[in-house]
């Protein structure tokens, strides 16, 4: 009785699911399946934890379980968050708000000495003594989180999908190795330098060193110059970084891993940049370019600033901000900006946490924090003076609004070098800058509209794609948790010695065997006139 019931139910429910109406309405009840995988997070602090929080909160809207490791002296990743659940290590990581701060102001005061010899020297010294601090501080910090059983046994118990990590610092790159966990990164720099470096083939003949501030048109002597800062680079890396943390992989992870295969062999790289920004070059499969990622519409501003943003009129704003970390600069350099900006007719938004200039005018406001995307989206706005940070120089892009550069340190003077070229902004030396060349820099990109249209250009391109940079970078994400990993997107070049991913020993035998065959011709010839000769001979005689 039982099987004819269910078969006359199941009889008829194919009846009704004959109707167009049943499936609408099971589409709309029923839930979508949703994967929601655990995501393990190393990051790092400052401006990178800016467009780090933005994938993870993404992750987390998607129904992803997220756990952040941060260090004791984390200063923008917050320990409570509704986004994650942070481990907070017993050790500090050196990359605290203090070190970060002083070293900027260091690097700052050697660069107002002039442009020199010595200046180049003492501020190479400065970044190679700080650099150490660091990695003797990040080589610490590995070996405490392994040796703390009972946290890496939290861990394992809590069977991550993967680990995502910033590798300007290698703790995660380590951890994922010594996990056995696929490994994903969040990068534009490593703690070699740019990421492209480490796994793309990369000709120097086109491929500008970052700090060389070279495009890539380069003339002899610049690519002269690239080679050059290429090798000293090598130098430094296998000399002054690798022997940090020798010991470390070697007691954990075994002495057949070196330093450069742990980044080497990530499975996927999500690119901060995209080619409307970086120069062409060769890249890899598992390079996935997300630039811009953390950009989108402006939203309404807070009436207060929107209130003086109106007040400018036909004038419009400028906006100026030289990023999280150099909030105050030098006291005679913040009255000249300040006194170049009182005499425009537009209106100033500065971000600026030091004593208030004397210079400064009524049309400037001083905010020790704005909503940089809004009001870079804003109608009024007309100009972006920045100090060249990633974040900065894709948001100016991705809303259309020219850049007047002050590149300070790191990578800066090479990215607005590529805002330059593309005719979408000016490069002031902020060391030799006063007034009159601060005011005439701001005049000509105003007042010439080539800027502002090559710039509208640039965000165009950078718009038309078939899916946001976010949304690509977090279906690769998702791809790499539902794989697995993806090793098939990954050479394993890495793992060739140096000989051989050139081709020098294919190139020795063949040029061995061009000289068997030209030396046994020439001896066979010679073998040939010898005979001749002698036949010769006996002739004549």
């Amino acid at each position: 009785v039982n099987s004819k019931v269910i078969i006359s139910e199941w009889r008829k429910l194919k009846l009704k699911m004959r109707c167009p109406g049943v499936w609408i309405t099971l589409c709309v009840l029923c839930p979508c399946v949703v994967f929601g995988g655990k995501v393990l997070v190393f990051p790092i602090d400052g401006s990178h934890w800016v467009n780090m929080k933005v994938i993870i909160e993404e992750l987390h809207s998607r129904g992803h379980e997220v756990s952040v490791v941060r260090s004791s002296d984390s200063w923008y990743i917050k320990e409570t968050s509704p986004f994650y659940t942070s481990v907070t290590l017993s050790t500090g990581s050196g990359f605290d708000e203090d070190f970060l701060s002083n070293f900027v102001a260091k690097l700052l005061e050697i660069q107002r000495e002039g442009k020199s010899a010595w200046m180049r020297f003492k501020l190479e010294m400065e970044m190679i003594e700080k650099g150490t601090e660091i990695h003797e501080k990040s080589g610490k910090m590995i070996e405490v989180l392994l040796e703390d059983k009972h946290l890496m046994q939290s861990i394992k118990d809590a069977k991550y999908d993967l680990v995502l990590t910033d590798p300007v610092s290698p703790v995660g790159a380590v951890v994922a190795r010594y996990l056995g966990l696929p490994l994903v990164f969040n990068v534009r720099w490593t703690s070699t330098g740019e990421g492209h470096m480490t796994i793309a083939p990369s000709p120097l003949s086109y491929i500008p060193m970052t700090g060389t501030e070279l495009s890539d048109k380069m003339s002899f002597f610049q690519r002269l110059l690239n080679v050059i800062v290429y090798f000293y680079t090598a130098v430094q890396i296998e000399v002054l970084l690798c022997p940090f943390y020798h010991g470390v992989i070697g007691k954990y992870l075994g002495p057949d891993i070196d330093y450069l295969s742990l980044f080497q062999a990530a499975d996927l790289w999500l690119m901060r940049v995209d080619f409307v920004f970086e120069f062409p070059r060769p890249t890899m499969p598992n390079v996935v370019y997300m630039g811009g990622f953390q950009c989108k519409p402006a939203k309404a501003l807070p009436q207060d600033l929107e209130d003086f943003v109106q007040s400018s009129g036909d004038h419009g704003v400028i906006v100026m901000s030289l990023g999280t970390l150099i909030g105050v600069l030098p006291r005679d350099l913040t009255d000249e900006i300040a006194a170049a900006f009182a005499k425009l007719p537009q209106k100033v938004i500065w971000r600026y946490t030091g004593d208030r200039p004397a210079s400064l005018g009524n049309n400037t406001l001083l905010v020790d924090w704005m909503p940089q995307n809004d009001l870079l989206g804003h109608p009024k706005t007309k100009l972006f003076i920045a100090h060249g940070g990633t974040n900065g120089v894709q948001e100016a892009i991705y809303h259309g609004v020219p850049i007047l550069g002050l590149p300070l340190i790191f990578d800066q003077p090479d990215n607005l070098l590529r805002i330059d070229v593309r005719g979408a902004g000016k490069i002031i030396d902020i060391f030799s800058m006063d007034q009159d060349i601060f005011y005439q820099g701001i005049q000509e990109v105003l007042n010439d509209p080539s800027y502002r249209m090559n710039m509208q250009r640039l965000s165009r391109l950078h718009r038309d794609q078939p899916m946001k940079p976010l949304d690509t970078a977090l279906f690769w994400i998702e791809f790499v948790m539902r794989h697995k990993g993806a090793a098939h997107l990954r050479t394993d070049s890495y793992r060739m010695p140096w000989y051989s991913y050139h081709s020098v020993d294919v190139m020795l035998f063949l040029s061995g065997v061009v000289l068997i065959v030209l030396c046994t011709s020439v001896g066979f010839v010679r073998c040939l006139c010898s005979k001749f000769c002698v036949k010769t001979k006996r002739k004549h005689d």
